[in-house]
């Protein structure tokens, strides 16, 4: 293999390029030396060969890799390589396996049918997945539940199982195309004539065509129903976020895999917890008694309600942790925490007898009772010192 020369140089990309930027010079040196453009150019199909086989690696990360680490040692030489047939077929997408939607691209506008091999029209194609959205109440979301949820989704035809002729009949072969489901025109050019591979107008790609179409379906073979489905809602699912079920969407066709059932959620605020993440925060009010002499409160976590008790001399927003009381982290193991934020709540319609009570209380008391306040004079006794 000492005789290749550099992938990179062949594209005329440095080591470092995007995927973009090799694609982008794939397609500009492909449509340089394509054998149809360059009919019995021997150094051309040389060319073109040869930037085939550079994208064929650089555009696959593994392969790429393993050449970046070993140059051409380190893959296959015999991948990619042709078939044989005539010229265009051997210089065609097919020989390196999936570069049929890159010369599609680039020859759209010379008439080209970029590769020449077709797809089987009846082969099985994959069922659309289907979207909902439902709402949850917070403690729903985030302990987990079942749920009944209505989908409307696209299902094999009972009355004509599914081939769209109605009961009794079965779909013909397309006379148009003899059920390739394309046909090919040819057309001449400043290059030369052009082969240009377009689907069939008879029967619309499907290589098939319907004479008498089942009238339960219209001769689509599927109908739409509504169905209620019972999901399980994994624990700890949040606002806004999707989760899949597998095979519940749009049946396939030709024996396709059915789709999936993407179900988003929407979750209902609560009036006691506010969620951050798998954490959960609570505020919890307090007497202003309590929080000067200490006290043992009552907690709501999503358990239940639990005790907790406050030192004496909590201040106003202390906020305390109870670890492993937040939300399951989903599909996995272990939870978030609880935040738990003191709020004083002062006393109101107090009788005359309290307020006096708490007028004696507060002349009782001095500055270093209040560690705050007195550092808060303090201050304002320096900043206005010289006045």
């Amino acid at each position: 293999m000492a005789d290749k020369r550099d992938y990179y140089e062949v594209l005329g990309i440095q080591k470092g390029a995007s995927d973009d930027e090799i694609k982008k010079a794939y397609r500009k040196m492909a449509k340089q030396y394509h054998p149809d453009l360059n009919p019995d150019d021997k150094t051309a199909e040389a060319k073109f060969k040869e930037v085939g086989e550079a994208y064929e690696v650089l555009s696959d990360k593994q392969k790429r890799a393993r050449y970046d680490q070993f140059g051409h040692a380190g893959v296959d030489p015999s991948y990619g390589a042709g078939t044989g047939g005539g010229r265009y077929q051997q210089y065609s997408t097919g020989d390196f396996g999936d570069f049929s939607d890159i010369f599609g691209d680039i020859f759209s506008g010379f008439g080209f049918g970029g590769s020449t091999r077709t797809r089987n029209p009846n082969g099985p194609i994959r069922g659309n997945d289907v979207q909902v959205r439902i709402q949850l109440s917070f403690m729903e979301a985030v302990k987990g539940c079942k749920k009944e949820i209505p989908v409307q989704r696209l299902e094999r035809c009972a009355e004509c199982s599914g081939t769209g002729a109605k009961a009794g009949t079965t779909p013909e072969t397309c006379p148009e195309c003899g059920g390739s489901g394309q046909v090919r025109v040819q057309q001449r050019s400043p290059f030369g004539v052009i082969q240009t591979v377009k689907a069939c107008s008879r029967c619309g790609g499907k290589g098939k065509v319907i004479n008498d179409p089942c009238k339960a379906c219209n001769g689509m073979g599927r109908v739409r129903h509504n169905r209620k489905i019972t999901v399980d809602i994994p624990a700890g699912i949040d606002n806004g976020q999707t989760f899949v079920v597998r095979g519940q969407g749009d049946e396939g066709t030709n024996g396709g895999p059915t789709g999936d059932l993407n179900v988003t959620v929407l979750v209902k605020e609560d009036p006691i917890f506010q969620r951050e993440g798998f954490d959960i925060w609570v505020d919890v009010p307090v007497t202003y008694a309590q929080a000067v002499l200490g006290d043992e409160v009552v907690v709501p976590t999503i358990d239940g309600k639990v005790s907790y008790n406050i030192p004496e001399g909590t201040q106003p927003g202390t906020t305390f942790r109870l670890r492993n009381k937040g939300i399951q982290y989903v599909n996995n193991r272990g939870r978030g925490d609880q935040y738990v934020r003191v709020n004083i709540e002062v006393p109101t319609n107090l009788s005359n007898k309290q307020k006096d009570m708490l007028r004696d209380f507060d002349a009782s008391t001095g500055d270093k009772n209040y560690a705050k306040r007195k550092s808060f004079f303090d201050k304002i006794k320096d900043a206005f010192k010289g006045d």
